[in-house]
This record gives structure tokens, C-alpha cells and sequence, in this order.
């Protein structure tokens, strides 16, 4: 299935700028990078993909022997595209030359500023698990450049989907999105009857979650089963990258603090509790693991704050935070059928519900672009799930499975009096200044 995503306008953007730095595309394994970047070769005369997995040989078009008298020069990596490609046709100025997996061929990261100064053909470089510092990788075959080509690459990450890309999948239009958001922009009550289906179409979004097969399959085949398959498939191949790329006794550890996350999810923790991993174990003993975690993408971490001022991460307190997995239709996987069940019957009670409904809030919010943060003092009885900075100040989101009491938020608006506080509910839409409450599917006009 032909998904629509918003990075491809990111993409055709870039490619309009006519001084432009190579783009590295970042993001989780299996979220449609491949994919997104020969939709984007379709737009030119000529598209040329150098995957180091599948054609491990055509390294040597980056790599010079000892007894070579040439130094590596935008013009000799041309000519070893054409000459190690037969079908390579370079047409200047209407040429993308994908270079997939890069990670695995340190000389092509380096020359990526050879390529950046010709100007002649576009390039995009992308690779898995490629937000992994060098070093942090084990797998024999990641190889690290001499150097990182700075101020020649442009990064942009990409995300699996999210709930507008969800309900563009399933057929709906984006001038019925846009009357919906009408109701968000004037403060309206949305009628009771698409408000309560677009409810339904949330629920389902974060048992299916965004990530592009996952989301064909059940659009194609609207069988739940078929999810959870392809679901736990992703999961193995999540685990098999920890045990091949995490270094040394960092395999396991990874792996425990990943595992973890669902179980600490479920329960009223108001933050990651390292005991919880592995008993009588600090955060000294899994800090490099969780970083691991972070890097490759497979989570989001929300670190708790002093005091809500701009800019949030100078109040960071760092062994303080949350871990969200970047996908919460994964995270349902891994709670298992009756949970999914009791998601889409809008059945679920405990503490479980909560941590899911952040992890699907926290999971939207880094798609818009925010950094995750929190705040809960020790002593303090408010706790207010995120915030973000929006217009030069520190905004409150609060998030509620049910429509449950505000006493954090009121506590909040009384003390830092924010232009606007948001409450995210099962319900529908209220405003008294300056709270507003929203239904949660309404995250995508945030």
C-alpha cells in the first residue's frame, strides 16, 4: 500500500534549494526511509541507490588501496559510479544518489563533503541504527569514518506515522481534517457523533501504531491478528539489532532496560526506576544502555524538570525521566491481546491505561518536533505529564485517559499562569481560559 507521509514534502523542499548539504536521513528501523527516499528518486531523469548490505562490493567506489596515486575527489567517485554500476546514468542537476546502509562503509560517510561541494547531483544518505555514535555499535561491519563531514550533511529525522498519516491511510481526506480542526481552532463542541468515531479511529491508531507495514496490513486487511504478527516480527528484528549492534555486556543490558519499559509503564512509577530492571542496580550501572536505547530511536525518554522556564533542557534533571516506546501500537504487542481488546472496547481500567495514553501523547508530541519534559517535585502535588515550548514560553499538556479532576493543572496555572494549559480527555472540547480541554485524537493540530 502507497502510504502518504508528510517528510516527503520535507524531501521535495530540500531538493528545491539550490545550495544544499547532503541529507542524513535518521530514524528507527523499518519506519519507510527506503521507501520514502526512491519515491523521492521517482521525481528525477536519474536515480542511483548504493546499498552496502546488498552490494557490499561497491565500496570500493569510496575507498582508495595504498597503491592508489589519486585522492578521493568528487570526480573519481563519479567515475567509480559508473564504472561499478553499468546502469548509473549521472545527468547534472536531475541525478539523487541514495546511499543506503552508510554505516557500513565509513570512506563513503567521509566523502559525502566531496559530494556536498560538486553541487552537480543531490544525495541522501541514510542506515540503520544510524543515530548509534561511533563506538557504540558492535557489529563487525559498521564502519566508522575518519571524519564526520561537518557543515556538508543536513539531518532529518523520520518518525513511523502519525495519527493524521493514519487516518490519511484509511481514506480520509484532508479537507475533512481540516473541517475537524475548525471545531479545535474556534473552541467548539465537535457533534457527538464524529467526535465519538474519531475517538474510535484513536483507539485503533494506538493498537495498530504508525509503523508503515503494520499500518498496510491492517488497512488492507483490517484483521487485528495480521497486526500483531507483523507487530511481533518487528519486535524480534528490535531485539536481534540489540543482541548484534549493543556492545559486550551491553547486549543484555540494553535488552532488560527495553523489555522494561512495558512492566514500568503499567504501574504508578513517576520515573524510571532502574531496580525495576534488575534488583539492587543504579543508574550508573545501566546509564550507557539506556543512552543506547535513545540513540537508536527505539525510545522516547521525557526528563523531569527543576522549574518550567525556557529552555527547558538547561532545568533537565538528568537521572530523572521516563522511557516511552517511539511506537505505542508496539507497545500494545507486547501487552497482548485481551489489552488491545480492552483498548478498542474503551474497556481498559488501571494504571496501564495511563501509561499508554502518555506513551501515544509523549509518541505525537515528538512527532510534532517537541522535546519530551515533565515536572513532578518530590514534595509537590502536582505532576504534570508533559511540556513544551511553544511561543517563547512553557506550556503545560496534561493527559487523561478518562476526564478526571485537574488539580496538577489548576496547581500549575496558578503558580506559572501560562497563556494557555492543555487537557487532554476522553470527552470533547471545553475552554475556560486558560485551560482548554481536547480530545485526544486533537493532538494533531497541537
Amino acid at each position: 500500500m502507497d502510504l502518504k507521509r508528510k517528510i516527503f514534502n520535507e524531501l521535495l523542499m530540500w531538493k528545491k534549494n539550490k545550495e544544499k548539504e547532503c541529507l542524513i536521513l535518521y530514524g528507527p528501523r523499518q519506519v519507510g526511509k527506503t521507501t520514502i527516499v526512491e519515491r523521492l528518486g521517482e521525481t528525477y531523469e536519474s536515480f542511483i541507490k548504493i546499498d552496502f548490505v546488498q552490494s557490499p562490493h561497491l565500496k570500493k567506489i569510496f575507498q582508495l588501496n595504498k597503491d592508489d596515486e589519486v585522492e578521493l575527489s568528487s570526480e573519481n567517485i563519479l567515475k567509480r559510479i559508473t564504472a561499478n554500476m553499468r546502469d548509473a546514468k549521472l545527468v547534472p542537476g536531475n541525478t539523487l544518489i541514495f546511499i543506503d546502509e552508510i554505516q557500513k562503509c565509513g570512506e563513503a560517510r567521509t566523502a559525502l563533503k566531496y559530494l556536498a561541494n560538486d553541487s552537480r547531483y543531490d544525495v541522501i544518505a541514510s542506515g540503520s541504527l544510524l543515530g548509534l555514535a561511533y563506538g557504540q555499535d558492535d557489529d563487525p561491519e559498521v564502519n566508522e569514518p575518519d571524519s564526520i563531514p561537518v557543515g556538508f550533511e543536513k539531518p532529518l529525522t523520520m518518525y513511523s506515522l502519525d495519527f493524521e498519516e493514519f487516518l490519511w491511510a484509511y481514506g480520509y481526506s484532508e479537507e475533512k481534517i481540516k473541517y475537524l480542526k475548525e471545531f479545535y481552532e474556534n473552541n467548539e463542541l465537535v457533534p457527538s457523533e464524529i467526535n465519538n468515531k474519531y475517538e474510535e479511529l484513536f483507539r485503533e491508531f494506538m493498537v495498530v501504531g504508525g509503523m508503515p507495514e503494520v499500518v498496510s496490513t491492517f488497512m488492507e486487511t483490517k484483521d487485528f491478528n495480521k497486526v500483531q504478527e507483523v507487530q511481533d516480527k518487528i519486535i524480534k528484528d528490535y531485539w536481534n539489532d540489540i543482541a548484534l549492534h549493543a556492545k559486550g555486556v551491553e547486549k543484555v543490558k540494553v535488552r532488560k532496560c527495553f523489555d522494561s519499559v512495558p512492566r514500568q509503564l503499567s504501574k504508578e512509577n513517576k520515573k524510571f526506576q532502574y531496580s525495576k530492571v534488575e534488583s539492587g542496580k543504579t543508574g550508573r550501572y545501566f546509564s550507557n544502555s539506556i543512552q543506547w536505547l535513545k540513540d537508536s530511536g527505539l525510545v522516547n525518554v521525557c526528563y523531569n524538570v527543576y522549574e518550567p522556564y525556557i529552555p527547558l533542557v538547561g532545568n533537565e534533571i538528568e537521572d530523572m525521566f521516563k522511557l516511552y516506546y517511539h511506537d505505542t501500537g508496539l507497545l500494545c504487542s507486547i501487552y497482548g491481546f485481551e489489552t488491545k481488546l480492552a483498548i478498542l472496547n474503551n474497556t481498559i481500567k488501571g494504571n496501564a491505561k495511563g501509561g499508554i495514553y502518555e506513551n501515544v501523547i509523549g509518541e505525537l508530541l515528538v512527532k510534532k518536533g517537541h522535546k519530551l519534559h515533565y515536572i513532578k517535585n518530590d514534595n509537590s502535588i502536582m505532576e504534570i505529564e508533559f511540556l513544551i515550548e511553544k511561543n517563547g514560553e512553557v506550556l503545560p499538556v496534561e493527559v487523561k485517559a478518562g476526564n478526571d479532576t485537574t488539580i496538577s493543572l489548576n496547581y500549575f496555572v496558578e503558580k506559572w499562569k501560562p497563556s494557555i494549559a492543555y487537557k487532554f480527555i476522553k470527552g470533547n472540547i471545553g475552554f475556560n481560559s486558560p485551560k482548554k480541554t481536547i480530545p485526544h485524537y486533537m493532538i494533531m493540530f497541537l
